[in-house]
């Protein structure tokens, strides 16, 4: 596949104004019922392919700029785990191939995944070997496909993050790493955000920042910390959950009024009273773009309407928002002159 088939690229569309990246995959499809959650392995490419291009050009349609390929947990340790590792090199290549089309038809970029192994373990060789190979092969793959970045993400160590880039790097594409935060502010090794950033700027990455675990306030503080700490372009991309300091993500979060949960957590499939509305996604927006974040996008939990309210935000009018609300003609809270006055006059009472 021609890698030069579109311009202009990710770094200068970045040097032109904010960058937006659709992420969400694995949930959505759940909602939908095409993905089982648990192992959260992205079968659906292989299994359910029509459905994948649809969220794709649904995510396009509301103003994502990049077309990432759904390989997220797509690695030979996951599909290990589902005794279905024959379907490796299959599963990545066919999701690469749909979000290749979808990118080739609307103009936007197609993006390669990498992803937090779960494998990863600080100074053992074997697994830090053993990861780098899983990198290696997935990113490869990207580059057959025409891939016109990479993006590495949801690391919880640092160190893991630095192997994956140094793969993607190698590759020659501009990197994306993002970093995921669980309810301490450091990583697993203990770095904060912004020593955690600044390493992975040091080590050449394009774009560095923040995705999954943390919802929007309390992913800011964070934000805060790699705004400071680098000068390179930065990426946030929350879950739309409402988290807060003493629930600081979504699988901590708890829900006192449900009594029927199988287990104490929302997490991952009853999380729907906590889910942040479009309203909520576009201040977030807003706020981290002050800060100097310039790829924005949501995370696991997003759906088409938040992509679309990023996208707003940021003053921009994607295709779906000749769809956004406009409450004018409605019959009980509207206010056109054509309404029956017998309906919105009893808005009060409705």
């Amino acid at each position: 596949m021609d890698t030069s088939r579109k311009s202009p690229g990710l770094l200068q569309r970045l040097a032109e104004g904010p960058v937006i990246c659709a992420e969400g995959y694995l949930f959505e499809l759940e909602r939908r019922g095409y993905l089982q959650a648990g192992a959260f392995v992205p079968e659906a490419v292989l299994e359910h392919p029509e459905m994948v291009r649809q969220l794709h050009r649904e995510f396009v349609h509301a103003g994502s700029d990049v077309v990432e390929a759904f390989t997220y947990y797509g690695h030979r340790e996951k599909l290990r785990l589902i005794g279905k590792e024959h379907l490796l090199e299959e599963l990545n290549r066919n999701a690469l191939a749909i979000a290749g089309e979808v990118a080739a038809e609307s103009g936007t970029l197609l993006a390669g995944n990498l992803s937090n192994t779960n494998l990863f373990e600080p100074g053992d060789n074997e697994s830090i070997n053993a990861v780098r190979a899983m990198f290696e092969e997935q990113a490869a793959w990207a580059v057959d496909a025409g891939a016109d970045l990479i993006i590495g993400e949801t690391f919880s160590y640092t160190a893991e993050a630095l192997i994956a880039l140094d793969v993607m790097r190698q590759t020659g594409l501009p990197t994306v790493v993002t970093m995921a935060f669980h309810r301490a502010d450091a990583t697993r090794e203990g770095d904060t955000a912004g020593e955690s950033a600044r390493r992975i700027a040091d080590a050449g990455a394009d774009v560095v920042g923040l995705n999954c675990c943390r919802g929007p306030w309390t992913m800011l503080p964070l934000l805060e910390d790699v705004a400071a700490s680098v000068d390179c372009h930065i990426a946030a991309l929350p879950v739309p959950y409402r988290t807060h300091a003493g629930e600081p993500t979504f699988q901590s979060l708890r829900d006192p009024h449900c009594d029927c949960l199988l287990g104490e957590m929302p997490f991952p499939i009853a999380l729907d009273p906590f889910t942040c509305n479009r309203f909520e996604i576009a201040e977030f927006t807003r706020k981290a773009h002050a800060l100097g974040v310039n790829y924005l996008g949501v995370c696991c939990g997003g759906a088409p309407h938040h992509v679309r309210a990023i996208a707003e935000a940021l003053g921009r009018t994607p295709p779906a928002s000749r769809y956004s609300p406009d409450m004018s003609k409605h019959a009980f809270f509207g206010t056109d002159a054509m309404l029956q006055a017998h309906n919105t006059g009893a808005s009060d009472q409705i």
